[in-house]
């Protein structure tokens, strides 16, 4: 539905001067037939914020076709929502009140269109939700409070409407306040207020009513001028999801323009940018509009473009941040809480699609941990999630995926979930798991006196850490062996972190299961991290059979120090090589979750430098390595 906006001369003149202004996003939810709409049609009629003749227009419509005039007709402006009786898709209208400028999104409030509410309820600071005081608390009344709560949103105010229904009969209001209220309560939310109303009639709505003398409480109008506006997102961490990379070869126009829509923080030319999940990085060198001078900086809700100083491949789904805020999540395990709407359950064993900014990932149901029925709050424990109930779920992703937790920022922790071509579910996203989790912590790293760049002027040297990867048998330690020699004799400081040899000491407590192993990935990179600060180019000699666990290494280290290595050589070769003997043991079965037969090895994606050692023999390859980390060309 197209946004109503009102004509500026309709406004009223009770308005405070636009520069005192705030702006406030409020969701409006209920039950089917409980009256949103007649609500925001009364908000639009009494504030004056109707376009000049639409109050006339609708009423002279009402009466042409015979139909009782409904405040609902001017919002349900769609000729088969007005036919239906019901709102079905969110829409935004404008208006003003004394304080602000309000854009009430309309939530639908039918069963079938729930996953509608979910898209107007995410943009949302503040919430109105509608209960008929003559029908009373409903499943879908508990199921929008749940939801609510889930998205984060905790400034609501519940309007009992329809008081009119039930001749403004106060004991029917304080019943609702009080079951309302015990279910609020169980879920963590406390309203704002509960206000007796009639949209219809206009009862405290935008002025008091007479009808209700033992309510002495706000109109609506003051109820939303008492909500308080969330902080600007410019103050939050810049976060961007890329929807698009555009390249120019006109009139010898080069540029590479890195485009989307800004969430949340600020961006200016200069500023460091990490791309995330695959952690690359480069400066600003420019922003960009379509047919408009540049800028120097853009901030939330702004659709901006901008060059690299370096150009790196970067895709559609990633999301740029920069470098020097807080970093964001990214794993390829997770665990969210879902709300489900599809019509087959969300069950182990099917794929399904995960929608988060404009990244579009392949995910499955790993686990069920707790389910919980939104409407009555019942935990139960299942192995699948049935429709509207809630879950504590585990996720996993074909690839990883850059996120916030939602107690750290909201915009860039809300996703979608998609069964085959429909929007089955929602969620949000409570932590990352597995290899590409990377968790904040309050432990702050303490700086010394002595930088590396010092390190690097002492030494006489630009540290890089080398790291090698590829199949038992593949001649990896072999390489680095010879690399670390000749590197120490031409006088470089170079340390060779061996996979099997930090097992004798570091990671001797771990085990080759994919949490051990990722987590030795870890621990070595963490340590290969610290030799690069001290200045040391570090050789590291790893299988590392996944992408995922080798590109959190790349994220550890740093991704303008890491080169990576691929040490190739088919199974059939390493096999026949065998120098330890492993590979006839896990052939026999005496050796589980062993690379190449028990377990896979994901080739990398895009190394530095590929090294085949069944065409090349160890001087040409070392050469290779040693030309890479002097940065020179190759032999």
């Amino acid at each position: 539905m197209a946004d109503r906006r009102p004509d500026d001369s309709a406004v009223s003149a009770a308005t405070a001067p636009a520069g005192q202004r705030d702006d406030m996003n409020i969701v409006i939810v209920g039950h089917v037939d409980h009256g949103k709409s007649t609500i925001i049609g009364r908000l639009l009629a009494d504030t004056h914020s109707l376009p000049q003749g639409k109050l006339e227009q609708v009423r002279e419509m009402c009466r042409r076709t015979s139909k009782p005039f409904e405040y609902a007709f001017l919002l349900d402006a769609l000729k088969d929502e007005q036919a239906q009786g019901i709102t079905i898709d969110a829409s935004r209208c404008f208006f003003q009140t004394e304080k602000r400028s309000c854009i009430i999104i309309d939530a639908p409030g039918h069963v079938e269109f729930l996953k509608n509410m979910i898209t107007g309820a995410a943009r949302a600071e503040a919430a109105l939700l509608v209960i008929d005081a003559q029908e009373g608390v409903q499943e879908n009344s508990r199921r929008h409070g749940y939801m609510l709560s889930l998205l984060g949103i905790r400034q609501i105010v519940v309007l009992v409407n329809k008081m009119d229904l039930v001749d403004y009969d106060e004991t029917v209001y304080r019943r609702i306040v009080s079951e309302y209220s015990e279910f609020l309560s169980r879920i963590g939310l406390e309203p704002a207020g509960f206000l007796p109303v009639s949209g219809r009639e206009g009862d405290n709505v935008a002025s008091a009513s007479q009808r209700t003398p033992w309510y002495a409480g706000p109109t609506v109008l003051q109820a939303l001028d008492a909500f308080s506006v969330e902080p600007v997102p410019e103050d939050k961490p810049f976060r961007m999801p890329v929807q698009g990379v555009y390249k120019f070869t006109a009139d010898g126009d080069k540029r590479r323009i890195i485009a989307g829509t800004v969430l949340a923080g600020c961006l200016q030319v200069g500023d460091a940018v990490v791309f995330h999940p695959s952690g690359k990085r480069s400066r600003v060198a420019s922003l960009e509009r379509f047919n408009a001078p540049s800028m120097q900086a853009v901030g939330p809700g702004c659709a901006a473009g901008f060059t690299l100083e370096d150009q790196i491949y970067v895709r559609r789904g990633e999301l740029a941040v920069r470098a020097d805020e807080r970093q964001p999540q990214t794993a390829s395990r997770l665990r969210a809480s879902v709300f489900w709407l599809g019509r087959r359950p969300l069950e182990p064993g099917r794929e399904y699609s995960l929608k988060i900014g404009s990244a579009k990932i392949a995910v499955q149901l790993e686990s069920v941990e707790r389910v919980l029925d939104a409407s009555t709050l019942a935990g139960t424990a299942k192995e699948v999630v049935e429709r509207h109930d809630v879950a504590e779920c585990v996720l996993k992703l074909s690839r990883p995926a850059a996120f916030d937790c939602t107690s750290d920022a909201a915009e860039t922790s809300r996703f979608v979930l998609v069964d085959e071509y429909e929007i089955a579910g929602g969620g949000i996203m409570r932590e990352a798991l597995g290899a590409m989790a990377r968790r904040s912590t309050n432990v702050q790293w303490q700086p010394g006196k002595v930088t590396r760049q010092q390190r690097e002027a002492v030494l006489g040297q630009t540290p890089k850490v080398v790291w090698l990867t590829g199949l038992s048998g593949s001649g990896k330690s072999t390489i680095a062996v010879e690399v670390e020699r000749q590197l120490a004799q031409a006088g470089r400081f170079v340390y060779r972190l061996d996979g099997d040899n930090v097992r004798h000491g570091l990671n001797a407590d771990l085990g080759f299961s994919e949490a051990e192993r990722t987590e030795n990935i870890r621990r070595i990179a963490e340590v290969a991290k610290l030799f690069h600060d001290a200045g040391l180019t570090t050789i590291v000699s790893f299988i590392s059979p996944l992408e995922e666990i080798r590109q959190l290494a790349k994220t550890i280290v740093g991704p303008e120090h890491f080169q990576e290595v691929y040490v190739r050589a088919d199974l059939e070769t390493c096999i026949e090589r065998d120098p330890k003997g492993l590979y006839a043991k896990a052939l026999a079965g005496e050796l589980a979750d062993f690379t190449g037969v028990s377990s896979p090895y994901e080739e990398p994606a895009n190394p530095d430098l590929v090294l085949d050692t069944t065409k090349s023999d160890v001087e040409t390859c070392v050469k290779h390595v040693i030309n890479l980390v002097e940065g020179v060309g190759s032999v």
